[in-house]
């Protein structure tokens, strides 16, 4: 009888050990799906919010060396895209590309007839859904002397 009660409580302990160990999480966290470079950039609106001199040094967005830098970025996923200055104003317009390793961003501005205005690359130094940060030399040929143009994501519609 006593082994029947044994066999008994190791039977119950058993049952209700895989009982909970086999209920499931409710609040589990589905992991977002890894986004390219290209995604992230596509992903929500950027407002330029500041900007760093080379030697880490917060730099004025009224400053000569970066307000030409400085407005709202909305990139489509059809690799097109438009800016417009912080006051609505519209800056420019055209074709964007950045490569999967996510090092640069290409713009081809274009004019209303589709013309290419100019191509300019830049260094990214930081994309992820909360920052989009690149690079700008004002003297191509001096790297030791740069800005970071750091931008973040806003929620202000695109100006029509």
């Amino acid at each position: 009888m006593k082994d029947l009660k044994k066999i008994a409580l190791v039977c119950y302990i058993t049952i209700c050990t895989l009982l909970i160990a086999s209920c499931s999480k409710d609040d589990e966290v589905t992991p977002e799906p890894q986004l390219t470079p290209s995604e992230v950039l596509a992903s929500t609106a950027w407002e330029t919010t500041s900007a760093k001199n080379n030697k880490g040094e917060n730099v004025v967005l009224t400053d000569a060396n970066v307000s030409n830098f400085v407005g709202f970025a909305y990139f489509k996923s059809d690799g097109t895209f438009t800016m417009f200055n912080l006051d609505d104003s519209p800056k420019m317009r055209g074709d964007w590309s950045v490569p999967a390793d996510g090092k640069t961003r290409t713009i081809v501005a274009k004019n209303a007839a589709g013309e290419t205005l100019f191509t300019r690359v830049v260094d990214i130094t930081v994309l992820t859904k909360k920052e989009f940060t690149y690079r700008i030399y004002p003297n191509n040929d001096n790297k030791t002397v740069y800005f970071d143009i750091i931008h973040t994501p806003t929620t202000h519609k695109e100006p029509k």
